[in-house]
């Protein structure tokens, strides 16, 4: 009989530091998960970059490199062009990836690069107090908007998983969300989808994750569930949004 809860190879054990009730560490389990299930654990590579995703090295029983505020997709592209038989994915927040690394993942997703990309939006910059980021949404009060996103000061909600739709190097482009059982099973599904996707040579996948925050949301974690389903689905809408193998 299988083991429910029995501990991943790929994920060391160690306890989480992450808040009470934060994602990261539901989609730290689920990419060890995925990977062991490969069978590729010795092959891959993880990048973790400057916020919240930068423990990952502390978890994750892998090679593990943490680079630049915004850069993994640049060092995930040189990793894979050296050595074009590893599994290399970039694990990224949204300040990391829609902010300061915007030009980066748009670059490398137009290259076409043969890697996988898991993109954190929980609508604030976690790390550093919960300020806003690209996609906060409209009316959200943060610790720099305090009365609330206005679009006529800061812009809307950058729709990253549909930016990347667009571009025509990319295979697979996707979001999904942790706010039900359901949520978490269609993500580690999506993963693992992504990672075969590059173990076939496939070409760059993108797989944007909503995840709670409830620390910097100011809720409790069952609230935050509910915070996701009730506001960031219906500005973020989860689902497939592009997808050139279904379509050939």
């Amino acid at each position: 009989m299988k083991t429910v809860f029995k501990r991943p190879e790929s994920l060391k054990p160690a306890p989480f530091r992450f808040c009470p009730g934060c994602g990261h560490s539901i989609v730290h389990r689920l990419i060890a998960e995925a990977v062991d299930e490969f069978g590729i654990r010795e092959r891959t590579i993880g990048i973790a970059p400057v916020g919240c995703a930068v423990f990952a090295y502390d978890y994750w029983n892998f090679d593990v490199i943490e680079c630049a505020h915004g850069r993994p997709p640049a060092v995930a592209t040189a990793l894979k062009r050296v050595m074009p038989d590893r599994v290399v994915f970039s694990y990224q927040g949204d300040g990391d990836l829609a902010s300061i690394g915007m030009a980066e993942i748009v670059h490398a997703a137009n290259r076409g690069e043969n890697l996988s990309v898991f993109f954190i939006n929980n609508a604030n910059y976690g790390m550093t107090g919960g300020q806003m980021a690209p996609t906060t949404l409209i009316n959200q009060r943060t610790t720099t908007t305090p009365s609330g996103r206005d679009p006529i000061s800061h812009g809307y909600p950058l729709k990253v998983a549909e930016i990347m739709a667009v571009i025509e190097g990319v295979r697979l482009s996707a979001r999904t969300s942790l706010d039900s059982i359901k949520g978490v099973k269609e993500t580690k599904g999506l993963i693992k989808r992504s990672l075969k996707m590059q173990l076939d040579n496939v070409g760059f996948s993108f797989i944007e994750i909503l995840s709670p925050c409830p620390t910097d949301w100011g809720m409790g974690p069952a609230e935050s569930l509910e915070w996701i389903k009730r506001e960031m689905k219906r500005v973020y809408r989860t689902g497939i949004l592009k997808d050139t193998e279904e379509a050939g």
